[in-house]
């Protein structure tokens, strides 16, 4: 548990960091940045990842997911700034989403195997997506 309270910390300083580098006053590069320009960092930055995986380098795998994290904060940061939505969205949306997809672990379903789990994900998935369309049919 403690190593939970100092991962939460230090993700903490961590977008906070990028909130001051992005502020008035900070670094003039980070502070021109758009979704668009960081396409670039954001492919190079997965495939370093890929890279690192592939040839199974675990200090490069570390600092890779790192740079990968600081594209995800990034464009939190810019998408917050735009009022369109916030990190807190992105975490809440996401635990959210593996919570609903996992009814094996966080529900009465059962999967015995991987396969079993993986076809569970992949209906709740699918029932997302309708659900989805069909909403956005119901807003037109």
């Amino acid at each position: 548990m403690k190593d939970d309270k100092e991962a939460c910390r230090l993700f903490g300083e961590l977008n906070n960091t990028i909130l001051a580098l992005r502020a008035p006053g900070g670094c003039k590069w980070d502070r021109a940045q758009t979704h668009e320009s960081l396409i670039k960092n954001l492919r190079e930055e997965s495939q370093e990842v890929i890279d690192a995986i592939e040839n199974k380098d675990d200090d490069n795998f570390c600092e890779e997911l790192g740079d990968l994290l600081l594209q995800v904060l990034f464009h939190a940061a810019i998408a917050e700034e735009q009022n369109r939505f916030s990190i807190r969205e992105v975490i809440d949306g996401v635990n959210q989403k593996l919570i609903r997809r996992h009814p094996h672990v966080f529900g009465g379903a059962n999967a015995s195997s991987p396969e079993e789990a993986l076809a569970m994900w992949k209906a709740v998935k699918a029932k997302e997506k309708e659900m989805k369309a069909a909403k956005k049919k119901e807003i037109k």
